[in-house]
């Protein structure tokens, strides 16, 4: 499709030059039967005349047919890029995502995949010009060479400065990524399902417009400052151009009154050289925005310049099955990047198979990026991971999270249907209805399959028609099934149940105590309810482990853990 693309647009090129000099022809002859007194036959004329009918035909096919390629090419081009981005973007870190520098260089990457779909359009456009002014500049320096050099010298100042301005609007943009992204994030919170009942209630609408017109203002100011002079310069070299257009226009006119060229000859320069000057002010324009374009495409390259930091080993081990020693944590300490607080560290325990350990601290003791650094979705930045005796990093990646069944607390709400939801815990089982099934029996999401209209095929949520909305609790049932869609060994939960009432808590977790006999488990909770059934408990507290044992072993030692055991104990009184 490209070459044939190129191919039409290189036909087409020539056929401007093609119907002036028929033109020309056609003005010759007439005035030839003129002077004649129609004394010569007419057959010339028509001929001619019915030759330029079939190139203007011929010519707005042509343009039909490369309208239509740069579409479908623009389509894929779309389609590609996205797809390229997001596949790039499954090989980086989770870390990496935190980064607001790293989301400023995605949000442009993006933008690249729909704002420049057009940009191989307008290339190709501005090579087909460039052919086409060679073609009309060949005939106008058989002419007079002279003309094509005042042509360029009158044009090429406007080429210059919108370069300038172009480096100017981009240089800007890019200063501008993160509070644009801000104003994104502003119009979604002023107008969203997902706000809207916390905008009313708490009447936020007045700061959050407050706040988006005080940013789209700057954004105003600081662009019209760039647009004012742009225009300034731009209609001086304008009336640049147009003077030396004229002037050219004038030399042809004085040479024709003089007898040196005929009428059809100043057909055919005047014709070329507005042609020229036409299409030079189209490539001026689309100049702006291929520069643009191309400038733009450096956020979309460096995108993809950034590398993740965990790799999958060269000759990796083939994951344990069944696991014989556990997971051993050897001083292991992380900081997020560009963070000078670790968020854990000394962490020195072990994760023996077929034991529950609960993780118990207040918020931001680090628990839950404990079980991030556990399942490989960060690596330490100090001290090592063991897993029957190997570093975790020896280890396929894609084996060791096929064999962690874990649930975060900000698990996502999927606008899917209700297997897909389940399936997600395990994808290549997608079609297994007897096992989505089966999880949503153990997670008892499966009754509330049966209460809705569509069962398992039924859409969950309220962005597509016909689309169902559940309750947290609910949603939360959905979410514990994925973790039973794979057969793991090691089963995390983290705050698996805080949406549940309690009748369901307590069933989830006799459920839960079956399903990981012989397994590993880590769980996360603030209830003491469900933490007493853990075999250890881990107390964290500012990262590092405080306290560790069972329940009946921290309470009576009186610590951090019996603490905040009475705490709550004294909330039921």
């Amino acid at each position: 499709m490209m070459l044939a693309n190129i191919l039409l647009r290189f036909i087409k090129s020539a056929l401007p030059l093609l119907i002036l000099y028929v033109g020309k022809l056609i003005i010759d002859q007439v005035m030839l039967l003129n002077n004649a007194h129609n004394t010569l036959p007419h057959t010339r004329v028509w001929e001619l005349l019915g030759l330029e009918f079939g190139l203007v035909i011929l010519s707005d096919m042509l343009s039909r047919g490369i309208t239509l390629m740069d579409s479908l090419l623009g389509d894929l081009f779309a389609n590609h890029t996205s797809v390229k981005i997001m596949n790039h973007a499954a090989t980086l870190d989770l870390d990496q995502f935190e980064d607001a520098v790293f989301y400023d260089k995605l949000e442009r990457a993006r933008q690249q995949t729909v704002g420049r779909t057009v940009l191989l359009s307008q290339v190709l456009s501005q090579l087909q010009d460039l052919i086409t002014m060679g073609f009309l500049a060949a005939g106008l320096m058989a002419f007079n060479p002279w003309l094509i050099l005042l042509l360029l010298v009158t044009i090429l100042p406007a080429f210059l400065g919108e370069s300038y301005f172009n480096d100017q609007t981009y240089a800007l943009s890019r200063s501008q990524t993160p509070e644009r992204r801000e104003l994104d994030y502003l119009r979604y919170l002023g107008a969203s399902d997902e706000t809207a009942k916390e905008i009313k209630m708490f009447d936020l609408s007045a700061f959050i417009i407050a706040r988006f017109k005080t940013l789209s203002d700057m954004f105003y100011r600081d662009n019209r400052r760039i647009v004012i002079k742009r225009a300034g310069w731009g209609t001086f070299f304008a009336l640049l151009g147009s003077a030396g257009y004229y002037g050219a226009y004038v030399f042809i006119i004085a040479r024709t009154i003089a007898g040196n060229i005929t009428i059809g000859e100043l057909t055919f320069l005047a014709g070329s050289f507005r042609q020229l000057r036409t299409l030079l002010e189209a490539i001026l324009t689309r100049f702006t925005a291929v520069s643009q374009g191309a400038v733009y495409l450096r956020d979309f390259f460096e995108f993809f310049e950034i590398k993740p930091r965990i790799h999958p080993p060269a000759k990796p081990l083939p994951f344990p099955n069944p696991v014989m020693q556990g997971f051993v944590f050897e001083d292991v300490g992380f900081k997020y990047i560009h963070s000078d607080r670790w968020a854990n560290r000394h962490l020195n325990f072990t994760l023996f198979p077929g034991e529950k350990l609960a993780l118990v601290g207040e918020n931001g003791a680090g628990k839950t990026t404990l079980v991030k650094l556990l399942s490989r979705l960060y690596d330490p930045t100090e001290g090592r991971i063991l897993l029957d005796g190997h570093d975790l990093k020896e280890y396929d990646l894609t084996e060791l999270r096929l064999n962690t069944g874990i649930i975060f607390q900000d698990y996502l709400r999927y606008q899917m249907t209700f297997s897909q939801n389940i399936a997600a815990g395990n994808i290549a089982e997608k079609d297994n209805i007897e096992l989505i099934q089966a999880a949503a029996k153990q997670s008892l999401a499966d009754e509330l399959a049966q209460r809705l209209p569509g069962g398992y095929g039924q859409m969950l949520g309220k962005r597509f028609f016909d689309g169902a909305e559940l309750s947290g609790g609910e949603w939360q049932k959905v979410a514990i099934a994925r973790a039973y869609m794979r057969d793991a060994q090691l089963l995390i939960l983290d705050e698996p149940t805080s949406a549940l009432d309690a009748r369901a808590e307590y069933e989830v977790f006799q459920r839960f105590a079956e399903l990981t006999k012989g397994r590993m488990a880590v769980l996360i909770s603030h209830r003491f309810s469900t933490v007493r059934m853990a075999d250890r408990i881990l107390v964290l507290q500012n990262g590092e482990i405080a306290e560790t044992g069972s329940h009946e072993v921290l309470l009576a030692k009186g610590g951090r853990y019996a603490e905040l055991f009475n705490l709550q104990a004294a909330g039921y009184k």
